[in-house]
Formats: structure tokens, C-alpha cells, sequence
């Protein structure tokens, strides 16, 4: 499986509302509950009315469209990363997946999930 590294660095940060998030940005991921607005962009790109917000993230995306179908890639990735107690977090799109880890483990995780044979681009 290939794995793309993204070059921004993220925030992942809660909001009131999104009333000043940037919605024309390439990344801008969010979800909303009856409890929260879960906000995940691009570190310069945080809106100033943030609840809630930690720094330091960096990406990888699981490369191509995947199927509805597939199961356990997710699953895989999260196992190789909490062997070596790599915290991620994860969203997902309608395409495919996209992979968050703090950047003090990033290269790190990288080097292990190349490892085990995934091929980072």
C-alpha cells in the first residue's frame, strides 16, 4: 500500500463556530456533534476563535480511492504505530484516509510502516 506524505504541518483544534475557518484551503477537515466542532487545518490557517488547540501535527494520506469494501487498513497502520506507542489521529474522507501523527514521531513512524512494507511517497 502506498502512503503520501503531506508537507503542512496541522492543528487540530475545537471551535465555536466556523464562521472564520478558511473552507478554500487544499486541507480543511471537519466534523461536528451535538458537543463539539472538531476542526483539523493547516497550522497557519488556525482561526483566531479557537476553544481548543493543539499544534504539531504532520500528515500522511493513504494514496488512491478506496473502496467501501476494504477493511482493516486503518487497523494495520494504528497497530504498527502503537507497538512503538506513536499516538495518531485519523480522519477520514469519502476517497480514503488520512493519517496524523505528532511530528516529534513522525519520521519515525514513517520508518517503521516502511518497514513493514508500505511504500512512502
Amino acid at each position: 500500500m502506498k502512503l503520501k506524505k503531506l508537507s503542512p504541518d496541522f492543528t487540530i483544534c475545537k471551535v465555536s463556530s466556523i464562521d472564520q475557518v478558511d473552507l478554500t484551503r487544499e486541507y480543511v477537515f471537519l466534523s461536528r456533534t451535538p458537543d463539539e466542532i472538531s476542526l483539523v487545518c493547516e497550522t497557519g490557517q488556525t482561526p483566531p476563535d479557537v476553544l481548543e488547540s493543539e499544534s504539531g501535527w504532520k500528515a500522511f494520506m493513504v494514496s488512491g480511492v478506496l473502496d467501501f469494501s476494504l477493511v482493516g487498513i486503518i487497523a494495520r497502520i494504528s497497530n504498527i504505530l502503537a507497538e512503538a506507542e506513536i499516538s495518531l489521529f485519523v480522519v477520514s474522507t469519502y476517497n480514503t484516509d488520512y493519517v496524523l501523527l505528532k511530528a516529534d514521531d513522525f519520521d519515525r513512524g514513517l520508518k517503521l510502516l516502511a518497514e513493514k512494507g508500505y511504500q512512502i511517497s
